[in-house]
């Protein structure tokens, strides 16, 4: 057939013109690219960790009477786990299998010589517990306070210490409370009851520290639970993007071949011969509607192939590329039809299309905020290109592409008849 002959010349001259290879192919796949290793290296192929901080305990605390009554219940035996103070608690916490893979805990018996370590930056953090910390503690008129010395160019490390330091602290400042109140409302004998309170509330205390929330929970995340999800999800995006985008550009460079062939004086002569000029106009349309399909279809194969992406469900992504080629189509036959000559269309590819693309990826623009504002979606959805941005990412999400779909033929029927009845009238 006629129509179809002359689709495959204006197609075989397209993808000979090295200028429209590269705006349909090689800036969108190098904008992908970029933003692949951009995002890639943030997740980085090894597993993050956290570095050791160097931790130096100087246990300087004297315990009371009131502690050890507080740990025995009034009883007379030893206190649990041979603990003789708050200070001594600490130092077996930080000490524990649980602080191994974040804390580097050494113990010192002098103050100046911990806080000259730390000078040195032969440790990081320095924990100096006072001689009074426990009386102070048990004392409800006093406030006990430990003093957290840190290297001033580490911020991680001491940040780790000092979240688990105030859990602690919130801990015996709990208890301390706990038994303030039982006293005040209890006949018991003060000692035997301060210590029951004592110990029961420290017992939910560690309970509630075996929780995933409680303390601090750190974890490596393994490879697969990195930001591959993320890295995935933004480069869908973009490549999404800048397919659609490039698509109309593909689409209205495609038709401004038929003013280029006007111009030249091929295009009256073709006119002259035994074919129709319906026919002859069939032809070139149908040649760019060829080019944006191959263009579409090329990236999304190399993208599943090369980056990995999922567009989803056959069938919707069949749908969603078959309404954008359409619409894109035909908008690049609408636009060329009211253009003058060629030398308008670098105002059109300049200003038109650019300013339309980027307001149909708003909400691709959008997709950091933490609250996305939903005037920009409607925005988007002024333009064509916003409404092939959105079937296309409806077939990502396994959402239905019906409506979208529709309203991009829709929109394309309008564009073709428009842009078909001024080409008539023009060659007439």
């Amino acid at each position: 057939m006629k129509v179809i002959d002359i689709a495959l010349k204006d197609l075989l001259r397209s993808f000979r013109n090295a200028f429209a290879l590269v705006f349909m192919f090689v800036i969108p796949i190098a904008v992908t690219v970029l933003f692949y290793f951009m995002f890639g290296s943030i997740a980085g192929d090894g597993e993050f960790s956290v570095p050791k901080t160097s931790v130096m305990i100087v246990n300087l605390d004297q315990g009371s009477p009131e502690f050890q009554t507080s740990l025995t219940g009034g009883q007379n035996q030893a206190s649990p786990g041979g603990a003789l103070s708050f200070g001594d608690i600490i130092q077996v916490m930080l000490q524990s299998s649980d602080f191994a893979s974040l804390l580097d805990v050494s113990i010192s018996s002098d103050a100046a010589s911990a806080r000259l370590s730390v000078d040195k930056q032969k440790a990081g953090v320095a924990i100096i517990i006072p001689a009074d910390f426990t009386a102070a503690f048990m004392d409800p008129n006093q406030q006990a306070v430990l003093e957290l010395y840190q290297d001033p160019t580490l911020t991680l490390g001491p940040s780790i210490v000092k979240s688990i330091l105030n859990q602690l602290m919130d801990n015996f400042s709990g208890a301390k409370i706990a038994v303030g109140v039982a006293m005040a409302q209890s006949q018991e004998v003060e000692t035997i009851l301060a210590g029951k309170v004592f110990q029961q509330y420290m017992a939910a205390s560690a309970a509630q520290s075996r929780e995933p929330d409680a303390l601090l929970e750190t974890r490596s995340p393994t490879k697969a639970e990195k930001s591959v999800s993320s890295l995935m999800g933004v480069v869908t995006q973009i490549m999404g993007a800048m397919m659609i985008f490039y698509a109309f550009y593909t689409g209205t460079a495609s038709a401004q071949s038929i003013l280029q062939e006007d111009e030249n004086g091929t295009l009256p002569r073709l006119f002259t011969t035994p074919t129709s000029q319906a026919t002859i106009l069939g032809g070139k349309f149908l040649a760019v509607g060829l080019t944006v399909l191959i263009q579409m279809t090329t990236l999304i194969v190399f993208s599943t192939l090369v980056f990995g992406i999922r567009w989803g469900s056959p069938l919707p992504v069949v749908l969603s590329v078959a309404g954008t080629v359409a619409v894109s189509t035909s908008m690049g036959i609408l636009i060329n039809s009211l253009l003058k000559n060629t030398k308008q269309g670098g105002a059109v590819f300049g200003g038109l299309l650019t300013i339309t693309g980027m307001i149909g990826m708003m909400p691709i623009f959008t997709q950091g905020l933490a609250t996305k504002p939903p005037a920009l979606e409607i925005i988007s959805l002024l333009v064509p290109q916003g409404w092939g941005i959105r079937s296309l990412f409806q077939a990502v999400n396994g959402e239905s592409v019906l409506v979208s779909v529709l309203v991009l033929l829709a929109v394309s029927a309008v564009f073709f008849a428009v842009g078909v009845w001024k080409f008539s009238k023009r060659f007439a």
